[in-house]
């Protein structure tokens, strides 16, 4: 399992994934969710992938080569005119990758290897987008209603993000509350581990802000899971107490 979030602020795109991959409580590995491509003061596009390790490789992998070979300059990510259009290539791609390994393991095949991928982004001249990709290659983008996606292991870390959000919050702020969300995933749910990567896209920047892999010694998410634990045991004690009296 996974758990990656992207989320969109007034001052641009902040985005986080863990890294642990398992088939078993005795087979835990580490591989990188999150990927970026970047043409300097042109265009800054980001994904993150969930679900089977083999199609979101694959995927990265054609996503990779496409931008290295010439004969595929039409389609790559560096050159798509906007960000709906490169989605929509993505999409395709994902797609076809899943449809091809279904095929090829027949009935085995069905429902194993499905993945879905976050994306995000900003090309020159317009506005940072934010988009999830779901398996059959159809995709949402994010709005100022709906301003954040997830996928993955989504449940414990999303009361998190809808009662912290804030569209005019700071860069901080919004890396603190992406933290928070993901120490609760990680206290609840063994499949989502150390180290996360997090990367930081400034509006109007066309590179990373800031980048960061949060690792088991963090001295910042050691603190963050700790005063949060403190933190709602405090808040807890200072709710009204329940009584049994049926007195009014």
């Amino acid at each position: 399992m996974t758990y990656c979030v992207g989320m969109i602020v007034d001052k641009g795109l902040v985005l986080m994934s863990d890294t642990r991959t398992n088939s078993g409580v005795d087979n835990i590995s580490v591989f990188r969710k999150m990927f970026h491509w970047q043409v300097p003061g042109e265009r800054m596009i980001a994904v993150m992938t969930a679900g089977n390790l083999a199609t979101t490789q694959a995927v990265i992998s054609q996503l990779e080569e496409r931008t290295k070979s010439p004969d595929e300059r039409e389609t790559t990510l560096l050159n798509g005119p906007t960000m709906f259009s490169v989605v929509s290539e993505i999409g395709k791609l994902l797609r076809t990758t899943i449809e091809q390994r279904q095929k090829a393991n027949g009935d085995r095949g069905k429902g194993r290897f499905t993945a879905s991928i976050i994306v995000a982004g900003q090309i020159a001249g317009m506005e940072p987008r934010l988009f999830m990709i779901y398996p059959e290659g159809n995709f949402i983008e994010a709005s100022w209603d709906t301003p954040f996606f997830q996928i993955g292991e989504t449940k414990y870390g999303r009361p998190i993000i809808i009662r912290g959000y804030d569209r005019d919050m700071s860069f901080e702020d919004a890396v603190k509350l992406v933290m928070v969300s993901f120490d609760s995933t990680l206290k609840a749910n063994l499949s989502v581990g150390l180290p996360l990567d997090l990367l930081v896209i400034g509006k109007d920047e066309f590179g990373p802000t800031h980048q960061h892999r949060v690792t088991a010694s963090d001295p910042y998410f050691e603190t963050i899971s700790s005063n949060w634990g403190d933190a709602l045991k405090t808040a807890f004690h200072s709710l009204p107490d329940y009584s049994f009296d049926t007195e009014k």
